[in-house]
C-alpha cells in the first residue's frame, strides 16, 4: 500500500487518446497516488477515489520488490510457487478472503448501468475480472477492457 507516484515515461498518449475519448457515466479510483496521477494526467479531475481498490496489501518486507528480489529473501523457497494460496499467504499481510470480499463490496457498490471507469491496480483489476466472468493473465499500465453487461450482484465465486 505503498503511495508511490507513476513514472511519467510510462505514460502512452496513443492510450490516454483513447480513453479520453470516451463519455464516462461514473470514475472511480483507487485512493493511492499512482492512480489518482493517472487520472490527472489524463484530465480527469472528477472522480471517486475508494480504498477498496488498493491493491492487496503486501508483507513489509516483499513491499515494491520484484520477482527477483522477493526469490533472493532467506525465507522463500520454491515451494512457495506450488499453490497461489501459499505464495499469496506468504507475500501479502491481507487475507485472499479479506481482498477478495472487498473488491465484491466495491462491484456490490457500483451502478450497474452507465459507463464506468476504474482506475486501480493489476492485481485489483485482475480480481474484479476474475468476478465479472474475464480471465486475464496480466493487465498493462493504461490497458482498459470493456465489460459489455453487468447487472447482477458478486457472488462467491
Amino acid at each position: 500500500w505503498s503511495d508511490l507516484p507513476i513514472e511519467p515515461s510510462l505514460f502512452d498518449a496513443q492510450a490516454v487518446r483513447l480513453l479520453t475519448q470516451q463519455h464516462f457515466d461514473h470514475i472511480y479510483s483507487s485512493d493511492l497516488l499512482r492512480c489518482t496521477q493517472t487520472l490527472a494526467y489524463m484530465g480527469i479531475e472528477r472522480y471517486t477515489t475508494d480504498k477498496r481498490l488498493r491493491e492487496v496489501c503486501f508483507k513489509a518486507d516483499v513491499e515494491g520488490k520484484s520477482f527477483e528480489e522477493i526469490s533472493a529473501l532467506p525465507s522463500y523457497s520454491e515451494h512457495l510457487l506450488e499453490s497461489q494460496n501459499t505464495w499469496h499467504d506468504y507475500i501479502c499481510d491481507e487475507s485472499q478472503s479479506t481482498f477478495e470480499q472487498r473488491i465484491r463490496a466495491f462491484l456490490n457498490d457500483i451502478p450497474s448501468k452507465g459507463e464506468i471507469l476504474i482506475c486501480s491496480h493489476a492485481g485489483t483489476l485482475k480480481k474484479m475480472l476474475y468476478f465479472l466472468g474475464v480471465s486475464k493473465e496480466t493487465i498493462g499500465y493504461l490497458e482498459w477492457v470493456r465489460i459489455e453487461r453487468y447487472d447482477s450482484i458478486i457472488q462467491e465465486r
